[in-house]
């Protein structure tokens, strides 16, 4: 007994374990209280609805661990794929369509790494400027309609968000894929460890030699593929993209789920353990508010409190200091 209790004073209490804590909590306390919670179709659909989500908290991830943010998110999960139905729909081929969707992405990404690496303007205002003008360009020069159906020669590819496998919606089997190539990235390869280096202490980083500019601007790049991936898998799910999706809480849930997982805004921590416990929290915690019928303006007004909680429980588990304060970018 004395031994189990000197172990426990010395464990790291965490961010990650407290909310795996109050996870636990909330999930028993909905599989006795609400009706229907704990049966095999409700925590089936609960995955599927949070699938893309996860998808783009992986994205987030990587920009947030290299000591950023990224809120042009949403809109590269918009725009990009919502351009492939859309030349599909106007009578072009499918690779065609890829390739300049593929084009899109990268030219942007590579841009917006542009400004943060080698310009320095923060991430925040890059992504935000940015976001806005390529939600804008597509409103204005791609789509001819709010929300793009999905063609029948597109159906070489449904298979990415249609149908099942074993019982389990595909959009659940694309974010474990997503889950574990991006794990492997991080934890395996040299640029993943760049970017922790980058993201602990990047004036460190580059004094020993790392190239950080460069690093940036892959972060950027990746993250953007991740995020088209993510409204690929999306549109196939749904058969169509309503691009109109980056006027809505999407980006919010997006960090919520970063930042609740226990990922440091202060860059260097974290990693895709943390992007599942915030992807399942959350989907579970609007799972749960949407079986007790809590209307939509109430469930956002909970998140918000909820991503307060979690913004101060960064701030104090992972402190800023001076030189993450100069660099702006939270």
């Amino acid at each position: 007994m004395t031994a189990a209790v000197m172990r426990l004073k010395g464990m790291k209490f965490s961010q990650f374990w407290i909310v795996v804590v109050i996870f636990i909590i909330m999930f028993m306390t909905f599989s006795v209280l609400l009706h229907g919670f704990l049966t095999k179709l409700n925590l089936i659909a609960l995955l599927q609805n949070v699938s893309i989500l996860g998808i783009l908290g992986l994205s987030m991830a990587i920009i947030v661990i290299g000591r950023g943010i990224d809120l042009s998110t949403v809109s590269m999960l918009a725009v990009p794929p919502g351009l492939v139905l859309q030349l599909v729909q106007d009578g072009h081929s499918v690779p065609m369509a890829f390739l300049a969707a593929l084009g899109l992405v990268i030219l942007f990404s590579l841009i917006v790494g542009w400004f943060v690496a080698y310009a320095e303007v923060p991430s925040l205002y890059t992504t935000l400027g940015a976001g806005i003008f390529l939600a804008g360009l597509g409103q204005s020069a791609f789509f001819t309609l709010d929300v793009v159906q999905w063609s029948p020669e597109l159906d070489v590819i449904a298979w990415l968000g249609r149908g099942d496998l074993l019982g389990v919606p595909k959009p659940v089997f694309m974010f474990a894929l997503a889950v574990i190539g991006i794990a492997i990235f991080l934890k395996k390869t040299k640029v993943g460890n760049f970017i922790y280096a980058i993201g602990d202490n990047p004036h460190a980083a580059r004094t020993a030699g790392i190239p950080t500019r460069p690093t940036i601007v892959f972060q950027y790049v990746l993250a953007g593929l991740i995020a088209a991936f993510g409204g690929i898998v999306m549109a196939a799910s749904i058969s169509s993209m309503p691009t109109r999706i980056y006027n809505s809480t999407l980006i919010y849930d997006v960090i919520l789920v970063v930042v609740l997982g226990g990922i440091g805004l202060s860059g260097g921590r974290g990693g895709v353990p943390n992007v599942i416990l915030g992807t399942v929290f959350i989907g579970t915690l609007i799972n749960g508010m949407t079986i007790l019928n809590i209307s939509y303006s109430a469930q956002n007004i909970i998140k918000g409190i909820v991503l307060l909680i979690a913004l101060l429980v960064d701030t104090k588990i992972n402190p800023r200091n001076e030189e993450t304060a100069q660099q702006g970018d939270v």
